[in-house]
């Protein structure tokens, strides 16, 4: 029996987070919006590790969920994702919500909540829309304060 990533011996839903924290401070660190994703098994095994990278890629679609999704669907040779888990450090926009749904993610674990441009939790609740396919398991997961403190700073030292 495969065991899901929350029960995994070696590493736990907080330790999941710091990491997608790291891609987070990555990003910043490369003038990116400090958000970041890791996408995880059933075995609790890293598919895949992304920062945001719009910037850097000139690609609009460079949100870290879509580059963690990207990177382990080629991984994977599929781009359906099932019994995977994505810690993500900001509630995933409408265009990441699509793309989670899209790929099957069983388990969404989202630090901060994102008023503005979130779309899980607020705006469109993406999941919550009839059209949607698929609806991951969707979890407040920890370091809420510590992500959003991120963002703030790094878009306060850029006004």
């Amino acid at each position: 029996m495969r065991a899901s990533p929350r029960d995994s011996p070696v590493m736990d839903d907080n330790e999941y987070m710091r990491l997608a924290l790291d891609e987070a401070r990555k990003a910043a660190a490369a003038d990116e919006a400090p958000i970041g994703a890791v996408l995880v098994d059933a075995d609790g095994a890293v598919l895949a590790k992304a920062g945001n990278a719009p910037i850097s890629s000139s690609d609009p679609t460079g949100h870290a969920e879509i580059r963690a999704l990207r990177a382990a669907a080629e991984q994977l040779g599929n781009y359906r994702l099932p019994e995977t888990t994505l810690y993500v450090t900001l509630e995933p926009c409408a265009m990441c919500a699509g793309a989670i749904s899209i790929a099957r993610v069983k388990r969404l674990v989202i630090a901060a909540s994102d008023p503005k441009g979130g779309a899980v939790w607020h705006g469109p609740r993406y999941f919550e829309q009839p059209t949607c396919h698929w609806r991951p398991e969707v979890v407040a997961g920890s370091f809420a304060d510590e992500a959003g403190d991120l963002l703030r700073e790094f878009f306060r030292t850029r006004r």
